[in-house]
C-alpha cells in the first residue's frame, strides 16, 4: 500500500466544556479550537468502537484504521504488522495522538507465534512511525495480562491483592508477553525521541452485549475461582480512559491498571480469595470496600483523573441474569 489512499475527513464538532484534570494545553493549542487529530488503530474492535465516539464527542478529529475487510468500516484499511503500511497510515494521518488498540485480543484462537508476532510487530511499527513522523502522544492499549495470571500454563499466585503497578510482571503466554514487550517498545521510543506514551492495562473488557455471555455464567456458578481477584471493566470506561490519556500532559511513559471498583459477581475480595485459594501466600492488603476489585486503579484516578462509572449490576441481576 502506498500513499495514494484517501483519509476520510471527519466533520468538526463542538468541544465539550468539561475539562479533564491533566489535559495538556500546549498540545490542544496546536489544533484548531482545541481539537486534536487522533488516529485510532484497531477501530473495528471492541476498544476502538468504544473509543472513537468518545473522542469525537470531546471535539477531536478522529481517523480510524483496521485490517482490510474488518467487520466495521474504517477510514483507512491497513495491516499494521506491515512496516510500510503502518508508516504510510501514520504519516498521512498527520495526527497529534495515536491510540493503538489493534491486536489479536487473546491467546487460543491463533497459533502462539501468530499472536506474539502480530501484536509485537504491529506495536513496533506503530511506535517507529510515531517517532519518525513526530507524533506527540502514543496511547498503547496494553492489558492486565502482563501480570501473567490469566493464561498461565503453570499456575502461580500474585504477591499481594489488590494488585497495583508495583507488582512484578511474569507472563508465560504469547498474548501477555506481546503486551509486555509492547510496553518495553514504548519505553525505548520515549528514550530516543520526544514521544510521550501511556500504556493502559484494562481488566477483562465488557460491552453491553458481553456481560450476560461472559460474566453471567461466572456469577451463576456461585463459586469464586481464579487467582486475579475477579476484575473487569466496562468498554465505555476504557474509552474514557483513552480520551484522558490522549489529552494528558504526563511526560515519559506511564502504565495504568484499569478496572471497575468491585469484583465481578460482588464477591468479598478477602473472603472469596481465602475460599478460592486456600493456603496461598498472597498478602491480602486493606481495601476501601469488602467487594473491592483485585486490581487497584488508584494511579489512574490520581494521574489521569479517571473514574469507572459502570458496573456489572447495570446489566445483570445479583444472580447473573440479564436485566
Amino acid at each position: 500500500m502506498g500513499k495514494s489512499f484517501m483519509i476520510m475527513e471527519v466533520a468538526a464538532v463542538v468541544l465539550t466544556t468539561a475539562t479533564a484534570p491533566l489535559r495538556d494545553p500546549f498540545w490542544l493549542a496546536l489544533c484548531d479550537n482545541g481539537r486534536m487529530r487522533v488516529l485510532v488503530t484497531g477501530a473495528a474492535g471492541l476498544v476502538g468502537r468504544a473509543a472513537t465516539p468518545v473522542l469525537r464527542s470531546a471535539g477531536h478529529e478522529v481517523v480510524t484504521t483496521d485490517l482490510p475487510g474488518a467487520a466495521a468500516a474504517t477510514d483507512v484499511p491497513a495491516d499494521l504488522a506491515d512496516a510500510g503500511q503502518a508508516d504510510a497510515v501514520i504519516g498521512e494521518a498527520r495526527c497529534a495522538v495515536v491510540i493503538h488498540a489493534a491486536a489479536i485480543p487473546a491467546p487460543g484462537h491463533h497459533p502462539p507465534h501468530v499472536v506474539f508476532g502480530n501484536n509485537t510487530m504491529a506495536t513496533f511499527n506503530v511506535a517507529e512511525a510515531c517517532v519518525r513522523w513526530g507524533v506527540r502522544r502514543l496511547v498503547n492499549i496494553s492489558s492486565v495480562s502482563v501480570l501473567g495470571l490469566h493464561y498461565a500454563s503453570r499456575r502461580f499466585f500474585p504477591d499481594y491483592v489488590p494488585i497495583d503497578e508495583e507488582h512484578r510482571l511474569r507472563p508465560q503466554d504469547p498474548y501477555g508477553l506481546s503486551k509486555l514487550v509492547g510496553e518495553q517498545l514504548c519505553d525505548a521510543a520515549v528514550r530516543r525521541s520526544d514521544l510521550r506514551c501511556i500504556s493502559l492495562r484494562p481488566a477483562w473488557v465488557q460491552d453491553a452485549g458481553g456481560y450476560a455471555a461472559n460474566l453471567g455464567p461466572l456469577i451463576q456458578a456461585g463459586q469464586p475461582r481464579g487467582v486475579a481477584g475477579w476484575p473487569y471493566l466496562d468498554a465505555a470506561d476504557l474509552a474514557e480512559a483513552a480520551r484522558l490519556a490522549a489529552e494528558s500532559g504526563l511526560p515519559g511513559h506511564e502504565a495504568f491498571y484499569l478496572a471497575a471498583p468491585d469484583t465481578a459477581g460482588g464477591y468479598h475480595l478477602h473472603a472469596a480469595w481465602r475460599t478460592a485459594n486456600p493456603g496461598a501466600g498472597t498478602e491480602l492488603r486493606p481495601v476501601s470496600r469488602p467487594d473491592a476489585s483485585g486490581i487497584d486503579s488508584g494511579k489512574a484516578q490520581r494521574l489521569l483523573g479517571w473514574q469507572a462509572t459502570r458496573g456489572w449490576r447495570d446489566y445483570l441481576t445479583d444472580t447473573g441474569e440479564p436485566r
